[in-house]
C-alpha cells in the first residue's frame, strides 16, 4: 500500500510515534508499505517554525526521512491543478494540496484530521 502522511503525522511519526493511531503507526512499521512525505509538508513545517509556532529541526529532515524509509514527494503541476476543483471542505491551503497530492497519486492519507475524509480521498488513523 502507498500512504501520504499529514504534516502532524509526520512530525508525530519521527519525534512522538506512540500519538499515531493505531493504524497509522502499523503502516508505518510493517515495511511493506511505501510511505511519502510531501515537499509541502517541509514547507508547513518551515512556516511554522519561522513564526516560532512548533520545534523542529528542519535542517535534519532529509536525513530522518531516509532514516525512517520514507520517500519524498515533490510538488508538481498536476497536483495543483487538483487543488482548484477540490470543493471548499477545508481552507488550509496545505492540508488541500496534500488531499490533492494523495488523489492525483492514488495514495492513503494518514491523518488525525477527520475533515479531510469528507473530500473523496482514503484517510487512514485508526
Amino acid at each position: 500500500m502507498n500512504y501520504l502522511l499529514d504534516t502532524h503525522a509526520l512530525i508525530w511519526a519521527l519525534q512522538e510515534p506512540k500519538k499515531l493511531g493505531k493504524g497509522a503507526r502499523g503502516a508505518l512499521e510493517s515495511g511493506q508499505n511505501v510511505v511519502w512525505v510531501s515537499a509541502a509538508s517541509a514547507w508547513e513545517i518551515a512556516i511554522k517554525a519561522g513564526y516560532g509556532k512548533i520545534r523542529f529541526p528542519l535542517a535534519a529532515l532529509p536525513e530522518a526521512l531516509g532514516d525512517a524509509g520514507f520517500v519524498e514527494l515533490a510538488v508538481n503541476l498536476r497536483h495543483t491543478i487538483v487543488v482548484k476543483d477540490l470543493p471548499p471542505i477545508h481552507r488550509d491551503p496545505f492540508d488541500r494540496l496534500l488531499v490533492a497530492q494523495a488523489l492525483e497519486e492514488g495514495l492513503v492519507l494518514i491523518t488525525h484530521d477527520e475533515a479531510l475524509s469528507a473530500y473523496q480521498v482514503r484517510t487512514l488513523w485508526d
